[in-house]
């Protein structure tokens, strides 16, 4: 009777676990409205998070999201908190909380009354308190028809619900996006079916240019056509039932029954690769009209994703914080494959692949991503993370080079870097499946060691950037102005940029067993003394000659730093924080950082910082860490839609508090490590892909205990200020101890902090 009685309460206890609504914590308008940043310009684009409140899957070809703007122009995402009325309901590839375009996307709008194609002319006014958000579902009433619109969504399919409640005529718009002015649409009215496509263009490298391929829709109403016709340019075609627009947007305009007076419903499905493949995506995700039934299996597939980690705390807040920057993590990479795995090839050589056994992933915003969310996926979802993995290596394999930010499933060299090789370099030291780590290592390597004579291919983003100077002079002089990028100069950052790649390839080496390439990375990992001028103990512009610029300040924004300033920058030496506080010396190097935080230098909202507040571990002072990640939380991450104080960038800034509130961050990529913070929650349990469960405990925690006075590993002393990827991997439970003062004994040894370059790799 006993065992009956805990079988009983224990199957209660899983039922209870399983229907935890984790969606109650995200709230997707987080992040889409302004935050003005002291000393930025309210107009600035870099100051906005960015993001959008988008339904659908995890990870999802498509997200289904309301539209306040109907421009692809950069910098402008489908949806912004401060605009006040919606054109349309969108089909979108955007890149979530970016400054880059959305591409290959389609409009729908309904609307009463009388006909109106002008996206503006036909918007309508809505108010954000007759607005839900969730990962799963998005319902608003449009006031000027008095439509109420719902809409959810899976990977490539979504379904709209609009309830017309005027007496009036009732008409649907469609508008393939384009502001080059490119598109079909076709109207079948017998089959209440609309097809048509958008072709997609390049941006940064080969701006404008065509992509290779388009993005296709097929649109299906439950409702018959009374009336329908299609526009190009400023016309509308009343009987015409095609439209191709080349320099002029076409679409189509839907004119239902009036005996209509149920609900209308229009599904839509999605792929790159050709219209009939877009109606095999939706008929394989959505059957029939049943709208409960893929709200609630886009709800379950975000609860699981979400539930992957369960948090216990007093501050439903911090959860709302915690949860929505979950949400936002997982929108990119983007599923590019089909369900049968069609996907078009990279660099526009317009064939068509197949993913066989795994998905083809795009849309890789590396600068940003591989600090903490492939990380975090390595974490979450090894698995995924490995296909997303084997995708950079299709596209290297496609297009004959390893991209460098690949976007629009194109080459692009809009940031500085090659943090491919971190990303692949990371996945293969933590043992991450589904993908050949020698076809990797042979792009990686051909990155590292080849500069690109093709000029014209060079152009077009293969290779890194001055190449030629970095393998000459061990740094990017200031001579080398580095054209033909979208950044232009930045050699600096650069520089300490491929030297931290070179680092992580030189991991991938040994692990591989290639010795003499290990020695000459090695080597190359210490590229970054190059540009640290022992004098000033700052990083900084060097010539030819070797001689430092000069005037100079370490507080100042100056063309041969990426997006910050030499004070930001010093500190992008992550694999050897040991050999960088050699030149600049202990004492002066804490003194740095403490004026750094102190003074206000620190710059959240941009990525290069995001590793900062953590090295004061690799000091002995981990009590500063552990201080300062608390403050970052509290002063950059709010819960209302002004809450981030810069661009999400494809979720990094999202995947930064995911690991800080969870207590630990992977301040150098490529090492099996991450560094100890201070956790926000009483209890943290990451539910791995592998089945077992690793658990952080935070005794005593409170708003005023944030600092750690003891840990205990698997109930074990732990004198650490670093946990290994294999020990959470493996299970267990890292339990803190908190109180309201640092304990400066714990983890403050030598033998306690991370390890750099060269030091202890073996662990």
């Amino acid at each position: 009777m006993k065992y009956y009685l805990i079988g009983v309460v224990f199957l209660l206890a899983s039922c209870a676990e399983q229907q935890v609504n984790y969606q109650k914590y995200v709230n997707p308008l987080i992040g889409t409205d302004i935050r003005v940043v002291e000393g930025k310009d309210k107009n600035s684009t870099e100051e906005r998070g960015q993001n959008m409140p988008a339904v659908g899957a995890p990870h999802g070809m498509t997200n289904w999201v309301a539209q306040t703007q109907a421009s692809e122009k950069k910098c402008y995402p489908p949806y912004y908190y401060y605009q006040h009325t919606i054109q349309g309901f969108r089909a979108s590839h955007w890149m979530n909380g970016s400054c880059t375009q959305d591409y290959g996307s389609v409009t729908i709008m309904p609307m009463t009354g009388r006909l109106e194609i002008d996206p503006e002319k036909r918007a309508s006014a809505f108010k954000h308190t007759n607005e839900i958000a969730t990962p799963s579902f998005y319902s608003v009433l449009l006031d000027n028809y008095d439509i109420q619109v719902e809409m959810t969504g899976l990977s490539r399919s979504g379904i709209l619900s609009f309830d017309y409640k005027k007496a009036e005529d009732r008409y649907i718009i469609i508008e393939p996006n384009s502001d080059e002015g490119e598109g079909y649409i076709e109207i079948d009215y017998q089959k209440k079916e609309i097809t048509g496509y958008n072709p997609v263009h390049r941006i940064y490298q080969g701006y404008g240019q065509p992509a290779g391929f388009s993005g296709h829709f097929v649109i299906q109403l439950n409702a018959d056509i009374e009336q329908f016709g299609v526009w190009q340019g400023d016309s509308i075609i009343e009987k015409g039932s095609k439209a191709h627009g080349k320099k002029s947007k076409v679409g189509a305009w839907i004119k239902l029954n009036s005996s209509t007076t149920d609900k209308v419903f229009a599904k839509i499905g999605t792929s790159f690769t050709s219209v009939d493949n877009a109606r095999k995506n939706l008929e394989t995700e959505i059957h029939g009209w049943d709208f409960p039934r893929v709200r609630n299996e886009s709800s379950n597939t975000w609860n699981k994703t979400l539930g992957q980690v369960v948090v216990t705390g007093n501050k439903e807040s911090d959860k709302v914080r915690f949860y929505t920057a979950l949400y936002n993590v997982h929108f990119l990479p983007r599923t590019f494959s089909d369900v049968d795995g069609s996907y078009s090839a990279f660099d526009g050589n317009k064939k068509t692949m197949k993913a066989e056994g795994f998905t083809y992933y795009c849309d890789f915003s590396m600068w940003d991503t591989f600090r903490a969310v492939h990380p975090l996926f390595s974490i979450l979802n090894p698995t995924r993370n490995g296909d997303m993995a084997h995708s950079l290596v299709l596209k290297g394999q496609q297009g004959g080079w390893l991209p460098i930010f690949p976007a629009w499933n194109s080459y692009t060299a809009a940031m500085i870097g090659d943090h491919c090789l971190s990303m692949l370099g990371d996945a293969i030291i933590k043992n991450t499946p589904g993908f050949d780590y020698e076809e990797a290592y042979f792009l990686m390597r051909k990155n590292a060691f080849e500069a690109n004579q093709d000029h014209q291919s060079y152009i077009g983003g293969k290779g890194r950037r001055a190449m030629d100077s970095y393998l000459k002079y061990n740094y990017i002089p200031l001579e080398d102005e580095v054209l033909d990028a979208f950044h232009k100069r930045e050699q600096v950052s650069r520089t300490l940029e491929y030297t931290y790649d070179d680092f992580v390839l030189s991991q991938v080496a040994k692990k591989l067993g290639k010795t003499e390439d290990y020695n000459i990375l090695q080597e190359r990992a210490k590229n970054y003394k190059n540009v640290i001028d022992p004098e000033t103990g700052f990083a900084r512009g060097r010539y030819t000659d070797g001689k430092w610029i000069s005037p100079f300040d370490h507080t100042k924004f100056v063309s041969y730093i990426c997006e910050g300033t030499p004070f930001h920058y010093t500190w992008y030496v992550p694999h050897d924080i040991e050999g960088l506080t050699n030149i600049i010396g202990k004492e002066r190097a804490i003194s740095h950082l403490d004026t750094f935080f102190e003074d206000g230098y620190y710059w959240h909202g941009n990525e290069p910082c995001h590793h900062v507040a953590y090295l004061f571990t690799y000091l002995g002072e981990p009590w500063k860490t552990q201080k300062w990640v608390h403050e970052i939380i509290n002063k950059e991450y709010f819960n209302s839609p002004d809450g981030l104080s810069g661009n999400d960038d494809a979720g990094q800034m999202s995947a930064w508090l995911v690991f800080s509130m969870m207590g630990f961050y992977p301040v150098c990529p490529g090492m099996p490590y991450y560094v100890i913070g201070s956790p926000t929650f009483e209890n943290i349990e990451i539910n791995l892909e592998n089945g077992k469960q690793f658990k952080i405990e935070a005794k005593n925690i409170s708003e005023n205990n944030i600092y750690i006075q003891s840990a205990t590993l698997n109930g074990k002393s732990y004198n650490k200020s670093y946990i290994l990827h294999s020990d959470i991997m493996n299970g267990g439970t890292l339990s803190f101890q908190m109180g309201n003062t640092p304990n400066k004994q714990w983890a403050s040894s030598p033998e306690s902090v991370p390890f750099s370059l060269g030091s202890k790799l073996s662990m």
